[in-house]
């Protein structure tokens, strides 16, 4: 982003917008969806959040980055994590997100359904991040 990447509300609201996934665009080019944020009275910064399908794969390669591996080399229960985390943060409400989340733990959509009632079953567990 060109302009005031330097100030101080830019630098607090990076973070949140890096793990959105979203971008940060200066105001005079925020288009219509885009979330311009003020200080002081004054213009700032625009954030351009993410399309839902875009939000999944950002969402899929934190979660490898956080792993450390690719998410189909994650174990059984690892990859139960990942699917409850995932539940919690609206993956599975994307259009095909059953089918993109299946082929990034290399398993079926079938278990990718059981993993999801497994935990309805059980109830929610301690939460993963």
């Amino acid at each position: 982003m060109t302009g005031p990447a330097d100030h101080p509300f830019v630098a607090a609201v990076k973070p949140l917008v890096d793990a959105l996934g979203g971008e940060l665009v200066p105001p005079e080019a925020a288009a219509g969806d885009d979330v311009v944020l003020s200080w002081e009275g004054r213009e700032v910064v625009a954030v351009r959040l993410p399309h839902l399908a875009d939000s999944l794969d950002h969402m899929l390669a934190e979660l490898e980055r956080r792993h450390g591996v690719p998410l189909a080399q994650l174990d059984r229960r690892t990859k139960q994590q990942v699917v409850r985390v995932l539940e919690t943060r609206g993956a599975f409400s994307v259009r095909h997100g059953v089918e993109t989340v299946a082929g990034a733990l290399g398993v079926s959509r079938f278990t990718i359904y059981n993993y999801l009632n497994r935990e309805a079953r059980q109830g929610p567990a301690p939460a993963d991040g």
